[in-house]
């Protein structure tokens, strides 16, 4: 198939893709009956807020600028965050969190041993903690989040912010539409009726590190033989989606010439399902190549960040968390727009790389059955391209 055909069909594809399937229309007639029921609303005064956040590390990280921005402006609220248990690690570091709640967040639990429960049960059960605790407010943070917008109207929040879109809008009190910029600034517009408007030199994404994750890596650092004044490189190469990755070949390629022309350790982290990936790139390297998969904390990984001249990797929350400890970084994007999801900060510090292909960013990370070979996004990459971003990032 020639580019020009591969890209068309990509894209009719796509569109297909977003248009909504039968089982979801009728999905979202029932969330419309749903939205029209009598709810007892939360007779409160308790100056609470509740933020609902059901995804992963990337997306929650660039959360935290407007809960921090809001806790400044309003610290009399108690801030209160509906996350996933696998975001509660990384929210417990931020002191203007008052308190992480957790919930098995339907659609969310990357685990394949976890437990699944009826979504609409797991609303109602929610929705009565919600109202033993008590809120004012609610703010629903991702876009399409139809369940949470649903449960906070089961709950009976009185001031429910979110997306005005179909199916979220109904159980929302105010709907804001969507804008073409980064997310940042995205869930800081939802929360500007408490913390006021912004501007992006105001825009504070940072970790808080803490001492003993420090003393770990440098003591990890140490038993594997780099001193405290080498170089180290780190490389994320895995994500979340298949078709996100680049190829074990290229990255060989840009570890060992980064690893040559700054005489850096090149450290390899991920999780421990991403071990045979960093495995298959350490054979192909002819520099030595050291992986830390799988062994360290939020953390500790935060450190490890911290401590590096460069982070590389695909889109994903590593490398958001990067960003966050003040880490230079080159990130390859594929079918997310980095408009609204490269790593915050300068751009100069910064470099987002993105393939030529015609049919990106089409905002799909599952293309189910459809060979891969067939979105190339990340894959078309150059070896070039990503090195010479990395020169241009540490000159500056």
């Amino acid at each position: 198939m020639d580019r020009e055909t591969l890209v068309a069909r990509n894209k009719q594809m796509a569109a297909v893709f977003h248009r909504p399937a039968l089982k979801h229309r009728l999905r979202d007639g029932l969330l419309s009956v749903i939205a029209k029921a009598p709810i007892r609303l939360q007779n409160t005064d308790a100056r609470r807020l509740l933020i609902i956040r059901p995804d992963h590390l990337g997306d929650v990280l660039l959360a935290t600028p407007a809960i921090r921005a809001l806790k400044r402006k309003r610290p009399d609220i108690s801030i209160h965050v509906l996350c996933g248990e696998w975001s509660a690690g990384l929210l417990a570091h931020y002191d203007e969190i008052d308190l992480a709640l957790t919930l098995p967040f339907p659609g969310f639990q990357r685990r394949s041993d976890a437990r699944v429960e009826n979504p609409w049960l797991l609303a109602l059960r929610s929705a009565r903690m919600l109202r033993q605790i008590g809120y004012d407010s609610a703010v629903i943070m991702r876009r399409d989040h139809w369940w949470g917008a649903m449960l906070a109207f089961l709950a009976g929040i009185r001031e429910r912010v979110g997306y005005d879109l179909p199916n979220t809008a109904p159980f929302l009190t105010t709907a804001l539409g969507y804008q073409h910029q980064h997310a940042v600034k995205q869930n800081w517009r939802l929360v500007e009726a408490w913390a006021g408007g912004f501007e992006s030199e105001q825009i504070d994404l940072s970790y808080p590190l803490g001492t003993d994750d420090q003393a770990y890596i440098e003591k990890y650092l140490l038993e594997w033989g780099i001193p405290p004044n080498r170089s180290v490189i780190c490389i994320h190469a895995g994500s979340g989606a298949a078709v996100k990755l680049w190829t074990a070949e290229k990255w060989a390629k840009v570890a060992d010439r980064l690893a040559m022309e700054f005489s850096a350790a090149v450290i390899f982290t991920g999780s421990s399902a991403e071990a045979a990936l960093i495995s298959d790139i350490a054979v192909k390297m002819k520099e030595k190549a050291y992986v830390i998969a799988g062994s360290t904390s939020i953390g500790q990984l935060a450190a490890l960040y911290k401590r590096a001249l460069l982070v590389l990797g695909p889109d994903s929350g590593p490398m958001h968390l990067a960003a966050a400890t003040g880490a230079p970084t080159v990130t390859l994007f594929g079918p997310a727009d980095p408009i609204e999801f490269a790593p915050w900060g300068d751009s100069v510090r910064h470099a987002a790389l993105t393939s030529g292909i015609g049919c990106r960013p089409c905002r799909i990370l599952d293309w189910r059955d459809d060979p891969l070979e067939y979105h190339p996004c990340v894959a078309e990459i150059s070896v070039g391209q990503v090195l010479r971003a990395a020169r241009r990032v540490l000159q500056a």
